[in-house]
């Protein structure tokens, strides 16, 4: 089976300032790490991943660090930018993330930010808090265009009707994929759902690694749910990074 990482992460807390770092996780991390966790399967065939950034205090920092880091395999970086009209976008980004699950309540309501997903000419990863889906799903409304990616299913973990509600909205975005990760385990029933609401060919598996506590749980619980579909597993990242297309 072909294998794309939709969404990993690599550090050294020897030279980035990782604030939110916990004890398990407060080491180096390299793309070597993550590249021997998939060499452990004989039946998979790891193509690449798709760097996701740390929430660092320097931003401009971890720009330098991934390029001087840049690997073959990695197919992507989405890099860390704010939103607005007026952005800074790293010239080796392929992604833009504004970490919303950090920032004040009703940010993504804003109109610099609804304004910034307008103008942005690459993918955005959407990570935000459980309880904020349902403006997250309105604010997204306002811009069908934009292509966006989901992260870490929303980090829905209950499913009300308000968030069954907004999943279904977001599904309804033409270019909005969703990634198969999140928590320590993910929840079954909100797999089954968004699967179900988004289709195949807008999900996407990812580790989130290291963050992710077990990756063989999470790789194999995923590969149970969907039956080693490479659509889910490898084609869908491409499609939803647009890697490998002229920019």
């Amino acid at each position: 089976m072909k294998v794309i990482d939709a969404h990993f992460h690599q550090w050294d807390p020897n030279v980035q300032s990782i604030p939110w770092l916990s004890d398990r996780l407060n080491r180096t991390y390299r793309f070597e790490d993550l590249r021997a966790e998939y060499d452990k399967y004989d039946d998979v065939e790891f193509l690449g991943g798709v760097y996701v950034e740390i929430d660092q205090d320097d931003p401009e920092q971890e720009d330098q660090l991934v390029y001087e880091r840049q690997r073959p395999q990695i197919l992507g970086r989405v890099l860390r930018s704010q939103l607005s009209p007026w952005m800074r976008v790293p010239v080796h980004a392929t992604g833009i993330r504004e970490p919303l699950h950090t920032a004040p309540s009703g940010r993504v309501m804003e109109q610099s930010c609804i304004e910034g997903l307008r103008s942005l000419p690459l993918p955005f990863d959407v990570t935000c808090r459980g309880e904020d889906i349902t403006d997250i799903a309105r604010a997204l409304a306002k811009v069908p265009e934009a292509q966006l990616v989901l992260d870490h299913l929303g980090n829905v973990t209950d499913l009300t009707p308000e968030s069954r509600a907004a999943l279904r909205d977001l599904a309804q975005l033409p270019s909005c994929y969703v990634k198969i990760s999140g928590d320590d385990p993910v929840q079954k029933e909100v797999v089954d759902y968004v699967a179900e609401t988004f289709g195949k060919f807008k999900v996407l598996y990812a580790s989130n690694f290291p963050v992710r506590a077990d990756f063989d749980e999470h790789f194999c619980f995923v590969r149970s749910v969907f039956k080693d579909d490479e659509d889910v597993f490898a084609f869908n990242a491409l499609r939803a990074y647009q890697i490998g297309q002229e920019r």
